[in-house]
């Protein structure tokens, strides 16, 4: 389980946030905080894995939370979720090194995606050894995915189908299972699945058989 601090000032956001969190397989919420102080208390009590960190607190900036982390003695992610839409706060968010950046008012499904593409990143941190560059590519696509427009001949209801299809699968699906599933061609749905990886909304991973190329599995990771 990946564990989550809530911070806002806000009681009722707070405990609206934790809400949506928990409501995301694979993660837990351990506390939340209403104040910068009360933050870096319990960061450091808690041991969170995740600190959902407003920008706008009653006692100091988000950002300086943000700092007194990195120079704490704990280890731990943040998401900057918040109604800063500035830049010198965006640019000062990502230079201290959030994972991701939320801007309030957000629906479930979008804070569901970024955990999602934070689990997958979390995933590819957690196994041991040296990485090359694809392992990089993947694990930085995860964090911060490219926007990537419908390629030529494909078009939204198709993507939002295939769309639905694999994010209602709770196994990864190759491009034949998902092509019946969707009642498309296996050629066609490839296609979308192809988009999809590349938009950084599905992960696809290679799983090989007895002879002939491995088979290419297709697991979401976004909404559509």
């Amino acid at each position: 389980m990946i564990r989550v601090l809530v911070v806002d000032d806000d009681f009722m956001v707070a405990k609206v946030h934790a809400g949506f969190v928990a409501r995301v397989p694979g993660f837990e919420v351990v506390g939340s905080a209403h104040t910068g102080a009360e933050a870096l208390t319990e960061v450091t009590r808690l041991r969170p894995d995740l600190v959902l960190l407003d920008i706008y607190l009653p006692d100091m900036s988000g950002l300086d939370v943000l700092r007194g982390l990195r120079d704490g003695p704990v280890e731990a992610d943040v998401m900057a979720v918040t109604a800063a839409r500035d830049v010198d706060t965006v640019r000062t968010a990502l230079r201290g090194g959030v994972v991701h950046y939320l801007i309030k008012p957000f629906t479930f499904d979008t804070l569901r995606e970024h955990l999602a593409r934070y689990t997958a990143a979390h995933r590819q941190l957690a196994a041991r050894g040296e990485v090359g560059q694809d392992d990089v590519d993947r694990l930085f696509g995860a964090l911060r995915p490219a926007q990537v427009s419908l390629p030529k001949g494909l078009t939204p209801p198709t993507a939002a189908l295939v769309g639905r299809v694999l994010r209602d699968c709770d196994a990864d699906l190759s491009a034949a299972e998902c092509a019946e599933r969707a009642g498309l061609s296996r050629v066609s749905t490839r296609r979308y699945l192809e988009y999809f990886v590349a938009a950084g909304k599905a992960q696809v991973r290679l799983r090989y058989g007895g002879t002939g190329r491995p088979e290419r599995r297709y697991h979401w990771l976004g909404s559509p």
